[in-house]
């Protein structure tokens, strides 16, 4: 019995967290990949995730991005077949405000024709939101929820999918592609190329082009993921430095959600709005 009561206080010492401890883990990814050994699985501490490398997956990221993007495809797809002619509900009238307003920003920044620009605005707004709204959770629910059903206490689990750099520069590569695309697409390679190298100085100063337009090319794919993932990971960290507060946070949290309630469509509209401006930069005419 004594023996059996050592080992208990042993494993309640080294389950007892630092405030250190308790910001680390919540920052860290429930990660799957190949360990050391070359075996496949979770991995069970932030060392243990470095080690699985480059082709280790995020497994909460992926599923809550997938599963809020699946969300927002079926809300939207059950709105469009029930919409009628005559008076809207309330969740119609909405779900058409949202559009209009994704519609009206397109219309008043795009300065060409092009049939993906608004399904492309209304998908990133709507998704980068939902993503962003899941930072207004409690940070410690469900880290508990997937602690109490796998029955490991140390395991990770995130729900902000925005806080992931993987996921927002994700988001933005694939932006950028489309950039790349529609430059070749409306000014051809030729056209895209001596853009590039004739800009703003002209052909005599080619060199002093390239040093200026591809930085500035290369920036955006940057300065579009960066942005988002530093706002949103900024936020998340406040909340955890919030919950240390123990008894006294409700106040502190409140206020700071509140403020939040700001953040989370704010920086969805300026990924929505960088998004346009790229995409009409790249299919103008200079």
């Amino acid at each position: 019995m004594a023996e059996s009561a050592g080992e208990m206080a042993h494993e309640a010492v080294e389950h007892t967290q630092t405030q250190g401890e308790y910001i680390q883990h919540h920052l860290q990814f429930l990660t799957f990949g190949k360990d050391a050994e070359g075996h496949w699985g979770f991995a069970h501490g932030a060392d243990a995730a470095a080690e699985m490398g480059f082709w280790s997956f995020h497994v909460d990221m992926l599923g809550w991005s997938i599963g809020l993007g699946l969300i927002f495809i079926v809300i939207f797809r059950s709105v469009a077949k029930s919409a009628t002619s005559g008076v809207p509900g309330g969740f119609q009238n909405f779900i058409e405000w949202v559009f209009e307003f994704v519609e009206t920003s397109v219309k008043d920044t795009f300065h060409g024709t092009n049939a993906l620009i608004t399904p492309l605005a209304l998908t990133i707004f709507c998704w980068v939101f939902l993503m962003n709204a899941m930072d207004i959770v409690p940070v410690d629910l469900f880290p508990w929820l997937a602690q109490t059903i796998s029955g490991d206490p140390e395991i990770a689990f995130r729900v902000v999918p925005t806080t992931d750099p993987n996921i927002t520069m994700g988001m933005s590569l694939s932006i950028f592609l489309l950039i790349i695309f529609y430059s070749i697409k409306v000014k051809g390679v030729g056209g895209f190329l001596k853009e590039l190298a004739f800009q703003p100085f002209g052909p005599k100063m080619l060199p002093f082009n390239l040093l200026i337009e591809v930085p500035t090319l290369l920036a955006k794919p940057v300065s579009l993921g960066l942005r988002l993932y530093g706002n949103l990971y900024a936020g998340e960290l406040v909340f955890l430095l919030i919950a240390l507060f123990g008894a006294f946070q409700l106040p502190v949290h409140f206020i700071w959600a509140a403020f939040h309630l700001l953040v989370i469509p704010l920086q969805a509209f300026i990924f929505m709005m960088l998004t346009i401006v790229y995409l009409s930069q790249a299919c103008e005419h200079h």
